[in-house]
């Protein structure tokens, strides 16, 4: 592909992208930047939380791994349905009732300061290294996008992306990536569909000749019944909604989202058909799966796993379908990694600096010092995707589900203590209790052959965390009839 063409079609993208942030940011404040002004349109957060729950990662990692999982992730899939269906009806309605706009402000009415403190600091963990991951691995396939004749370093590229994400999120932050999101998520679908179908017209085969003939080779089977396998569906349906609720519903970043709508009711709707919409927008990335691994055997295509999307697209597609994808790979990128840089530059300015409970500053003052930490956390994204870069891991989407299962863990066992309980704990314990879980945690995932024989544990690691973070909470707690949930 001619670099004039990738780079035009590029930069003619991030230029619709400006165009919308300087109209959205208009008269914009710290308010438009942290919740946008509460005044979300429901419907518009719910198709753009499309592109931010699915990113760069499920759009060649999840197809990717059809040949060695077959469809198995719809499994997690409905999980997530229970998750948002939880979010709706129960998270929400609290966070709504406290009119948080920092929900980890839930843990210091509830818990306790040093609760609060560390509720954030694990978000900024967790949301730090799965959001720079998922960069990571889009900027490799720009990367190798790029002909071998273009000598451009791969922090440079890292560099130029990062440019472009704070150039239209530093002013209206959730208020401008609210409207970014929604035309990114369209880009994204778009793309998808695309592809699927020149596959498919390639191949001269319909929707349902490819289904059964991905049937035949066994690409598309949905439940595994095998108790001790990882991909046993109860695990999978039960990984998926604890997955959803912790890194949604107990997610900064995804949430400054669903309370940026103006109503409980609007935000519920939106959780909701979000929900709805992700079963079959995943189970489409899956059929996707399938075509390529077809049209990879039809053609001897040797890639595999994350690099088998990327090698077809870019080497055995048109110049017109390339670009589409580069634009689609670009759409999934994006809104991962420009709510996770606003939603860090909000947590932190609340949750660790506290400006907005600092009455001594000006809100010149706060804005200030919130761009500086917006800027901050963009050279902190540089560095990380360097890192991962020097790790070079293959299969990217398992080092993200690995580390949310780690770091979500005490999210998850802290909010659940908090709801579920009306004990009080000894609010300067709570930070040992949280890392204590994930270590505990590490060792039964490393000694877990030893543990349990062929029972294998998978992504259910993350419900282990948060009960035994909950275990812990409750060690540390005392009864207390005056608490308040």
């Amino acid at each position: 592909m001619s670099p004039v063409l990738l780079f035009s079609f590029v930069f003619g993208y991030f230029l619709v992208l400006l165009a919308v942030a300087w109209y959205t940011s208009k008269n914009s404040n710290n308010d438009s930047f942290f919740i946008g002004n509460r005044s979300s349109n429901w419907m518009l957060v719910a198709f753009g939380m499309i592109g931010t729950s699915l990113s760069g990662v499920t759009f060649v990692s999840v197809p990717g791994a059809v040949a060695k999982e077959s469809f198995a992730y719809f499994q997690i899939t409905l999980g997530y349905l229970i998750g948002y269906l939880t979010i709706a009806f129960v998270l929400l309605p609290l966070y709504y009732k406290l009119n948080l706009t920092s929900i980890y402000n839930y843990l210091s009415g509830r818990l306790g300061f040093a609760s609060y403190k560390t509720g954030a600091s694990f978000f900024i963990l967790s949301r730090t290294l799965g959001a720079t991951a998922r960069l990571y691995l889009v900027v490799k396939i720009l990367q190798d996008a790029l002909p071998d004749t273009v000598h451009i370093p791969f922090w440079l590229t890292t560099l130029i992306i990062l440019i472009m994400i704070l150039l239209y999120t530093y002013e209206g932050g959730v208020k401008t990536i609210v409207w970014t999101d929604t035309l990114q998520t369209t880009g994204m679908l778009a793309g998808l569909i695309i592809c699927v179908w020149y596959l498919l017209s390639q191949m001269n085969l319909g929707f349902f000749d490819s289904l059964s003939v991905m049937h035949e080779k066994g690409y598309s089977k949905i439940f595994f019944t095998d108790p001790a396998s990882k991909f046993f569906f109860v695990k999978q349906i039960l990984a998926g909604a604890f997955i959803t609720i912790t890194m949604t519903g107990m997610d900064q970043e995804m949430m400054q989202k669903n309370i940026s709508v103006k109503t409980l009711k609007d935000s519920q709707k939106n959780v909701i058909t979000l929900g709805i919409i992700m079963l079959v927008v995943i189970l489409l990335f899956l059929f996707l799966g399938g075509v390529l691994h077809l049209f990879a055997e039809q053609q001897h295509i040797t890639a595999t796993g994350d690099k088998l999307f990327p090698a077809i697209a870019l080497h055995y597609m048109p110049p017109v379908v390339s670009v589409i994808f580069i634009i689609a790979l670009i759409s999934a990128l994006f809104p991962s990694a420009d709510g996770a840089i606003t939603a860090l530059t909000s947590s932190f300015c609340i949750d660790i600096l506290g400006i907005q409970r600092n009455t001594s500053m000006t809100d010149a003052e706060k804005k200030k010092t919130r761009q500086r930490v917006h800027l901050s956390f963009a050279f902190l994204f540089l560095l990380l995707v360097l890192v991962y870069k020097w790790v070079n891991e293959p299969s990217m989407i398992g080092v993200i589900l690995k580390v949310a299962a780690y770091t979500y863990g005490p999210l998850l066992g802290l909010f659940s203590f908090g709801i579920l309980t009306k004990r009080a704990v000894k609010d300067k314990l709570v930070p040992f209790v949280c890392v204590a879980a994930p270590i505990l945690c590490f060792i039964i995932d490393k000694y877990q052959k030893q543990l349990f024989g062929s029972f294998e544990i998978g992504l259910e690691l993350l419900i282990i965390n948060g009960l035994l973070t909950f275990v812990g909470l409750m060690i540390v707690s005392h009864r207390k009839n005056d608490a308040v949930v």
